[in-house]
C-alpha cells in the first residue's frame, strides 16, 4: 500500500512539473552577428538578412520575425526573394542554393527550407565553370538566372531547381557575338551582374568583370546589344523606363548608356563624382525617378582613395542636394523602399545594412533624418558590460521613463517604420518588463523587454559626472560647412570609449521608488533619481577607504575618475545626486539597493561598504582583503602580468606533480589530469575580456578570496527568535558570509539620527567555495519580498511567526541554515553529479499552465556547464534541469540574467541576446502570419490563403502542361489545409477535361 501511495505521489509530482516547467529557447533579440547579405521583397514588405554563420532572418512589421538556419556551416552571400511569392533563395559561399518558403501551420507562418541545389558542370570542367557569382530571380517567378565565375549563365526552373540546359547562355555564345577587337584585347572574366529590363522581362543585361555588358533576349536566345566598357565592372542598374543602363566601375566612376538596337561604343555620360585623384570602387549604384523633379541617384563607395579610403559611405544625390552618408562600419548592402502597392511610387526610405547595425534614412523629409528602428537595434553600440532585468514595472514609472526617452529621440524622423510586412498575432504582453544594459562608455540603456521586439526606451549617460576627454560640443551628425565630400555621420554604433574606467559593472533599479544605482570599473557608485525636468546641480562625492588603513598594500591599477566640481546640467530622466568613490578604485563586484531603508551596499575585491543616501553618510566599511591576495591590488590594467604569472605557476605545478609522482609511485594520470584542468581553466579565463573576467569566480586556493560576490538585505531574526531586525549579508569568494545587524531610526528621526551596523554573524563554509547567492526564507519557506513590494500591495507580508531559514548558495552546493542559531539543516551538492559549478542564481515564480491560482517559487541556477536548474524551496530539491548554453561559451554564461517569472537572457554574440524560458505560463515568442501577395500582372496567379500558404502556379491550357502543373502543386504547394489542396486538384483536373474535350472536337 505504501509503495502504491508513493508511486501515486511521484506521478502527481511529475504532472505538476509538466504544468510548471518547460524549457523553450523562444527567440533572439538585437542585431545579427556578422551579417553578410541583404534582401527585400516589395510585395511582401519583408527584409531578409543572412549571416556568416549560415542563419537567415526575416523581419516585417514590429513583432513579425522568422529565423532559419542552414545545415551547412557556410556564410550566406546572397538573398533573393522570388517576385510576388512567399519563397526566397539563398546562396552560400560553398556554392549551394537553398529555397525557403513561409508555410502556414495552425494559422501562423513558419520559415522552412524546401529545397537545395548545386550546379554541376560537365565532367572534367574546372570548378569556376559552375561557381555562382550573380543571381537573378526572374519576374516570372519560375526562373533563376545564375551567372558564374567561368562567364556562363545557367537558367534554372524553380522551385524544383531543374536546370533548363536548352536556355543556358554559354560564354562561347557571348564571345561569338562580341566584336573581335574587343575579345582580342581582354578576357571577359566572371559574370559580375545580372539585371532584368523593367519593361521587357525577356531582356536581361549580363555584366562581365572586365567591363563588357551584353543585353540578351531570353526568348530569342541571342544578344541584341553590346556595351564594351573599358573599366572593371562593379554593378549595373537599369533605369525604370528601360531606356538607359547605369554601370559603376572600380576606378570610382559611373557611366550612363543608352539602350538601343545597335552596339554602343561610347557612353552617353561618364562621371567620377569625387574628383580626378584615384578613387575607390563604386560597388553599387541605383537611380530612381520621382514624379516631379530630378531622379534620386544613390551609390556606395567612390571615395578618394588617399584621403578618405577608410570611410564607409553611401552618396545620395537629388537635384542640388548631395550628401555622403558616413557609416562607422563596413557597408554590406542597401535598397530603397518606394511608395505605392507595386513599389513604383516615390522613393521613401533608404535601408542600409552595415556590419554592425541597420540604418534607415527618410528620403521624403527635409534633411533626410534617420527613422528609429523598432528592432535590429545594435545592443553593442558600446560594448555590453552587464545586464539587469526588472519585471512588472508600474505604469507611472514606465510612462516617465518613456517620456524621458522620447525627448532624447526628438531628432529622429516622425515617419512610421517603412517595413510593414506580415501580421503580428502575438497577444499583448501581460506585464511591462525592462532590461537594463550597462556599457563600456558609461551609459545605461533601458529596453522594453515585454514582447518580441527589444525596443529602446531611454539612454542614461554617466560620463557627465566626471572629467573625461570627450568634447561635449562634438556633434557626430554634422559635417563641416563647405566640406567636400559632404560627409554626414549616421548610425549609433560607436565601439570606442573615451575612458574605459567609465564602464558600468553593476545596476540596481527599484521600480517602486524610482531610485537607481549604478557602479563602474573605477570603483564609482552613482545614486540617481528620476526627474521629469532638466536640472543643474552639483553631485556630492563620498570617498570610502576599503583598506581601512592596512599597511603593506599598494594599488597598481588605474586611478579613480575625477568628479566635476562645478554644477552640471542634467537632462530629464535619471539624474545623479550622490557618488561614492571606493579606494582603491577597483571594479565594483556586488551592488544592492534597499529604497525603503534608503541604503545601498557595494563590494569590491577589497571589501564592502554600506551607504546612507538620505543622509549621504557612510554607515559601514569592512575590509575583506587577505594578506595573500596580492592580485587584488593589481587591477585590470595589470592583468597581463598576473596571467603570465598564473601560467608559470601552473606549469611549475605540473612539473612538481610529475617529480613527486615518480618518487611516491602514486596514480600519475589523476594528478596530471587535475593540473591540466587547472591550467585549462586559467587559459579559458585568459581568453575573456578583462571586464567579463571579473564576473567569473577564481579558485579559492589561488587568489581573490576577499572578493565580494553577493550582498543581500533582509528583515529577519539575527539575535533571537522573537525580535526581527534589518540586516545586511555579504558573501565572499573565499566562502565567508558576514551578517550585520542594522539599527534604523524611526521615520520622524530618519533624516537626523545615524544608521548603525553591528557584526552579528560570521560563517565560514567548510569547502571555502565562493558564495554566489544568499536568500532568507520566511516562516512559510517563501523568499522575503522586495523592498516596498508589500507597501504597494503587490506581495503578501512575510510570515514572521515561524522560523526563518538562511539559504547560502556557493559554487558547489546549496545549504540551508536555521535562524537565528545558524545551524545547518539540509544541503544539496551540485558538484556530486558532474562537477558543475554554480555561476548564476535567481529567484522566480512559476505559475501553473492549468490552474490560474497555483504557482511555486523556485531558485533558478546556471552552471559552468551551461545547464539551467530549478531548485525547490525550502527543501532544496532538484526539480528540473535543461541544457541551455554551450559550456565553451564562457562569456555567454557570464552574461546570463534571470527574470522573476522564469525567463532568462544571455549574449550569444556581442550584439545579440538569446531569450529562453523555463516557465509554461510565461513565454515570449513571435506569432505572425504572412499571406501570399495578389499580383494580376504576373504569369503566376497567387491566392492569399488563411494559413499563409505558398502560391501556386497557374496551369496553362495544354494537356501536358496541366499534368506538370498538377505534379508541381502536389510537390511544392506545401498547403496544410487539405480542402484547399483538393480544390486545386479538382480545378486542374477540370482544366485537363476541357483540354481533352477540345482535342476530341
Amino acid at each position: 500500500m505504501k509503495r502504491f501511495r508513493r508511486h501515486g505521489q511521484e506521478s502527481q509530482r511529475d504532472r505538476l512539473k509538466q504544468e510548471l516547467f518547460a524549457f523553450n529557447k523562444a527567440m533572439e533579440h538585437g542585431f545579427p552577428h556578422q551579417p553578410s547579405a541583404l534582401g527585400y521583397s516589395p510585395s511582401l514588405k519583408l527584409l531578409a538578412i543572412g549571416t556568416r554563420s549560415g542563419a537567415i532572418k526575416l523581419y516585417g512589421a514590429p513583432g513579425v520575425e522568422f529565423m532559419g538556419l542552414h545545415d551547412e556551416n557556410a556564410a550566406v552571400t546572397q538573398v533573393h526573394f522570388m517576385p510576388h511569392q512567399v519563397e526566397l533563395v539563398t546562396l552560400l559561399d560553398d556554392n549551394s542554393l537553398h529555397m525557403w518558403t513561409l508555410r502556414g501551420h495552425n494559422g501562423l507562418s513558419e520559415l522552412l527550407e524546401i529545397g537545395r541545389f548545386t550546379l554541376t558542370g560537365p565532367p572534367g570542367a574546372p570548378p569556376s565553370v559552375t561557381r555562382v557569382t550573380a543571381v537573378l530571380a526572374h519576374s516570372s517567378g519560375e526562373l533563376l538566372l545564375l551567372g558564374t565565375e567561368g562567364g556562363h549563365v545557367f537558367v534554372v526552373e524553380v522551385p524544383g531547381f531543374r536546370e533548363l540546359e536548352e536556355r543556358n547562355i554559354s560564354l562561347d555564345q557571348i564571345a561569338s557575338s562580341v566584336p573581335d577587337d574587343y575579345i582580342g584585347r581582354r578576357n571577359l572574366e566572371h559574370v559580375e551582374a545580372l539585371q532584368e529590363n523593367p519593361v521587357d522581362p525577356d531582356q536581361v543585361i549580363i555584366g562581365y568583370g572586365r567591363g563588357l555588358m551584353v543585353i540578351w533576349d531570353l526568348e530569342k536566345k541571342l544578344a541584341i546589344q553590346h556595351i564594351p566598357a573599358t573599366q572593371q565592372l562593379e554593378s549595373v542598374c537599369w533605369t525604370e523606363d528601360g531606356k538607359y543602363i547605369l554601370s559603376s566601375h572600380s576606378d570610382g566612376s559611373y557611366c550612363r548608356w543608352m539602350v538601343g538596337g545597335q552596339d554602343t561604343n561610347e557612353e552617353e555620360k561618364s562621371d567620377i563624382p569625387y574628383g580626378h585623384f584615384p578613387c575607390k570602387a563604386i560597388s553599387k549604384i541605383v537611380q530612381l525617378p520621382t514624379e516631379e523633379g530630378p531622379p534620386f541617384l544613390l551609390f556606395s563607395g567612390g571615395m578618394p582613395r588617399a584621403s578618405y579610403g577608410d570611410r564607409h559611405c553611401i552618396t545620395v544625390i537629388h537635384g542640388k542636394k548631395h550628401v555622403a552618408l558616413d557609416f562607422t562600419s563596413r557597408i554590406i548592402d542597401f535598397f530603397v523602399i518606394r511608395d505605392g502597392p507595386e513599389h513604383t511610387g516615390e522613393p521613401s526610405a533608404l535601408v542600409v545594412l552595415v556590419e554592425e547595425e541597420l540604418v534607415v534614412i527618410d528620403l521624403q523629409t527635409e534633411g533626410w533624418p534617420i527613422i528609429q528602428t523598432p528592432y535590429l537595434v545594435p545592443l553593442h553600440s558600446s560594448a555590453i558590460t552587464c545586464s539587469h532585468h526588472v519585471s512588472t514595472i508600474p505604469l507611472k514609472l514606465w510612462e516617465r521613463i518613456f517620456a524621458a526617452g522620447k525627448h532624447q529621440n526628438a531628432h529622429y524622423s516622425k515617419k512610421p517604420w517603412p517595413v510593414t510586412g506580415g501580421q503580428n498575432l502575438a497577444p499583448d504582453p501581460p506585464q511591462r518588463d525592462l532590461l537594463l544594459t550597462g556599457h563600456e562608455d558609461g551609459t545605461v540603456r533601458f529596453w522594453d523587454a515585454s514582447g518580441v521586439c527589444l525596443y529602446p526606451m531611454y539612454k542614461l549617460s554617466t560620463a557627465g559626472v566626471f572629467h573625461t576627454d570627450a568634447d561635449p560640443n562634438d556633434n557626430m551628425n554634422q559635417g563641416t560647412e563647405g566640406e567636400w565630400p559632404p560627409f554626414r555621420k549616421v548610425g549609433c554604433f560607436d565601439p570606442y570609449s573615451d575612458d574605459p574606467r567609465l564602464g558600468i559593472q553593476k545596476i540596481h533599479l527599484c521600480k517602486y521608488s524610482g531610485y537607481l544605482t549604478v557602479a563602474g570599473t573605477a570603483g564609482q557608485i552613482l545614486m540617481l533619481e528620476l526627474n521629469d525636468e532638466a536640472a543643474e546641480q552639483t553631485v556630492e562625492a563620498k570617498v570610502v577607504d576599503l583598506l581601512q588603513g592596512q599597511e603593506g598594500f599598494r594599488w597598481k591599477g588605474h586611478t579613480q575618475l575625477d568628479i566635476q566640481e562645478d554644477p552640471v546640467m542634467f537632462p530629464a530622466g535619471f539624474q545623479p545626486f550622490a557618488v561614492v568613490q571606493c579606494q582603491p578604485p577597483a571594479v565594483v563586484t556586488a551592488l544592492t539597493l534597499h529604497s525603503e531603508w534608503k541604503l545601498i551596499a557595494f563590494g569590491t575585491s577589497h571589501g564592502f561598504g554600506l551607504y546612507d543616501y538620505q543622509q549621504k553618510n557612510s554607515v559601514l566599511i569592512k575590509c575583506t582583503l587577505n594578506p595573500s591576495d596580492q592580485l587584488a591590488m593589481e587591477g585590470p590594467l595589470s592583468r597581463v602580468k598576473s596571467i603570465k604569472k598564473s601560467l608559470r605557476q601552473s606549469f611549475r605545478r605540473i612539473r612538481r606533480s610529475r617529480v613527486s609522482l615518480r618518487k611516491q609511485h602514486v596514480n600519475t594520470a589523476t594528478k596530471l589530469q587535475e593540473a591540466n584542468a587547472r591550467l585549462e581553466a586559467e587559459l579559458a579565463e585568459m581568453e575573456l575580456a578583462p571586464v567579463q573576467r571579473k564576473i567569473e569566480a577564481r579558485s579559492s586556493d589561488d587568489s581573490f578570496t576577499g572578493l565580494v560576490r553577493t550582498l543581500y538585505f533582509a528583515d529577519t531574526f539575527l539575535s533571537d527568535s522573537s525580535h526581527n531586525t534589518p540586516s545586511l549579508w555579504a558573501g565572499t569568494n573565499g566562502g565567508c558570509v558576514f551578517a550585520y545587524m542594522l539599527r534604523l531610526p524611526s521615520v520622524e528621526h530618519r533624516a537626523d539620527e545615524p544608521v548603525t551596523a553591528q557584526l552579528s554573524k560570521e560563517i565560514q563554509l567548510m569547502h571555502r567555495a565562493p558564495v554566489v547567492g544568499i536568500v532568507v526564507l520566511d516562516g512559510h519557506g517563501a523568499p522575503l519580498p522586495e523592498p516596498l513590494e508589500v507597501a504597494h500591495d503587490l506581495a503578501r507580508a512575510p510570515d514572521m511567526q515561524g522560523s526563518h531559514h538562511l539559504l547560502v548558495v556557493s559554487e558547489e552546493q546549496f545549504k540551508v541554515f536555521t535562524l537565528p542559531k545558524v545551524s545547518a539543516k539540509m544541503k544539496l551538492k551540485l558538484t556530486a553529479v558532474d562537477g558543475s559549478r554554480v555561476r548564476r542564481v535567481g529567484m522566480a515564480w512559476f505559475g501553473s499552465s492549468r490552474t490560474e491560482d497555483y504557482g511555486e517559487s523556485g531558485l533558478l541556477v546556471l552552471t559552468n556547464q551551461g545547464d539551467v536548474h530549478v531548485v525547490s524551496l525550502p527543501h532544496v530539491k532538484m526539480q528540473v534541469h535543461y541544457p541551455c548554453i554551450r559550456r565553451e561559451d564562457v562569456s555567454g554564461i557570464a552574461s546570463c540574467v534571470f527574470t522573476k517569472h522564469g525567463q532568462g537572457f544571455y549574449l550569444i554574440s556581442p550584439s545579440e541576446f538569446e531569450r529562453f524560458s523555463l516557465s509554461t505560463r510565461c513565454v515570449v515568442e513571435p506569432r505572425c502570419l504572412v499571406e501570399a501577395p495578389l499580383h494580376s500582372g504576373c504569369s503566376n496567379q497567387h491566392q492569399s490563403q488563411p494559413d499563409g500558404a505558398s502560391s501556386t502556379h497557374r496551369a496553362k491550357h495544354d494537356g501536358e502542361d496541366a499534368e506538370n502543373a498538377a505534379k508541381h502543386v502536389m510537390e511544392h504547394a506545401l498547403l496544410n489545409d487539405e480542402k484547399v489542396l483538393q480544390e486545386i486538384q479538382k480545378s486542374l483536373e477540370g482544366d485537363q477535361m476541357q483540354v481533352s474535350q477540345t482535342h476530341s472536337l
